[in-house]
């Protein structure tokens, strides 16, 4: 696991304007909000150079509970670097208002050089080698389906659904990109990835807080690397991240329910399609909504437009009982709302293209293993997943942010499974809010 952190410097464009730490302007337009001087003149009372008084005197109020000043630093970018899928997964999870980005399963190294070490991960002493034989089995069967799905999509190109048209390096993609996302199901949970998050000081503690606070050792090695980093770039506002027994106690009570429910419903069979939506129009009665569903969404050119307050103000969740870990990875990421999962294998989803009765042995092998994890009590179990594992997962939202996933998720190049769950999701929600239909751009997830 590496940690950098990103100083950003400003551009040459910028030359003129103040210059200030992260921590410097939380100071300043703290004092900014407790002023009627302007900022012109706060600025000029502050020695840039030694802006340590400045900054200390200020971000005491942190200490009596005005958090929203560690907001103001502006947003710190950290790298994460060669930490496992599970681990990428939990802090874009935990980061709610952090932007960020996670390397592609397209284009990591895909072996076992690409696995952190069993005790890096917590695995038991005993179950190491069983794990680590599992994980490279994993892999061989990852990249048989790949050569086996490439040389499918090369001999019966209509099943990758090229173009008309389209170059020899596009035609060449897509057909990677057909084999690539079809075999993705095998990856271990495990696999090493690298990621980025950009976010304030104030929610960069929150989460160093949260991770640090959970059960898996790999998570708490990442708070203390995390934390060495953003001190760099915040060193006063990094002081509130340590473990708290709140996020310790609510990490335990949701491992245990994991832990249940994971072996209530442990299966490697395919779990049929399920999605559930539950839309709230309800409005305070003092409060009318007058804007008709159709006028709130008419004047949109894309999925990037205005939506009106009659969307803007509709509350809805979304749940599905079978999203495998592969898209959950991805759906994940958006930020707006709250999500929840369990992370448990519930069912095991391959698509169509790929036959099971091959790997039949492998899928009950993992199986075994993941259920010695759950019943030992293991928070080490989520390493023993593949990303075929199906498991509950809920989205609670508003209107607007909902409609822009199902426009994005179904539109062109989106992951054919993707669309599947976003196209369910959509009649559903078209069923409850008819007048929304024509104005709600639902793709057919083509190939780019």
């Amino acid at each position: 696991m590496k940690v950098t952190g990103l100083a950003v410097v400003p551009p040459p464009t910028a030359a003129d304007l103040p210059r200030v730490t992260p921590e410097l302007l939380a100071s300043v337009l703290a004092r900014y909000s407790r002023s009627n001087e302007g900022l012109a003149r706060i600025i000029e009372r502050v020695d840039v150079a030694h802006p340590d008084e400045s900054i200390d005197r200020i971000l005491k109020f942190v200490d009596y509970g005005h958090a929203s000043i560690g907001g103001l630093t502006g947003g710190l970018a950290i790298a994460v670097d060669d930490v496992s899928m599970w681990l990428a997964y939990k802090l874009f999870e935990i980061s709610t208002m952090a932007d960020g980005q996670e390397s592609s399963t397209r284009y990591i190294t895909m072996d076992a050089s690409n696995l952190p070490s069993p005790v890096e991960l917590g695995i038991p002493d005993d179950l190491a080698a069983r794990w680590r034989d599992l994980m490279i089995r994993a892999f061989a069967a990852y990249q048989a389906e790949y050569a086996r799905l490439d040389s499918l999509g090369n001999s019966e190109p209509a099943r990758v659904r090229i173009p008309a048209g389209a170059r020899p390096a596009v035609v060449a993609r897509i057909r990677k990109n057909y084999a690539l996302d079809r075999a993705r199901y095998f990856i271990p949970l495990a696999t090493r990835t690298n990621l980025a998050l950009v976010q304030t000081a104030r929610m960069w503690a929150q989460t160093v807080k949260h991770l640090d606070s959970l059960p898996q050792p790999e998570a708490r090695a990442a708070a203390a690397a995390i934390r060495d980093e953003l001190i760099k770039l915040s060193p006063r506002l990094m002081r509130h991240s340590g473990a708290e027994s709140s996020y310790q106690e609510q990490a335990q009570q949701e491992l245990t329910a994991s832990l249940r429910l994971g072996l209530d419903r442990l299966s490697a069979e395919p779990l049929a399609d399920a999605v559930w939506v539950k839309v709230d129009r309800e409005i305070p009665p003092w409060l009318p909504e007058t804007q008709p569903v159709a006028e709130a969404l008419s004047h949109r050119a894309n999925r990037y437009g205005q939506c009106g307050s009659a969307i803007r103000r509709m509350r809805v969740t979304f749940a599905w009982n079978n999203l495998a870990i592969a898209e959950l990875r991805d759906l994940n990421r958006h930020r707006t709302g709250h999500r929840h999962t369990p992370l448990i294998q519930a069912g095991f989803y391959l698509p169509p293209e790929v036959p099971r009765a091959p790997h039949a042995t492998l899928m009950n092998d993992q199986l075994d293993l993941t259920r010695e994890l759950l019943q030992r009590g293991s928070p080490a179990y989520v390493y023993s997943l593949l990303l075929g594992a199906q498991t509950p997962f809920e989205h609670s939202t508003h209107a607007d942010k909902f409609i822009y996933e199902a426009e994005l998720r179904t539109a062109m190049g989106a992951h054919f499974r993707y669309a599947e769950h976003l196209s369910a999701a959509l009649g559903e929600f078209f069923r409850q809010v008819p007048e929304a239909g024509p104005w709600v751009v639902e793709g057919t997830a083509e190939p780019e």
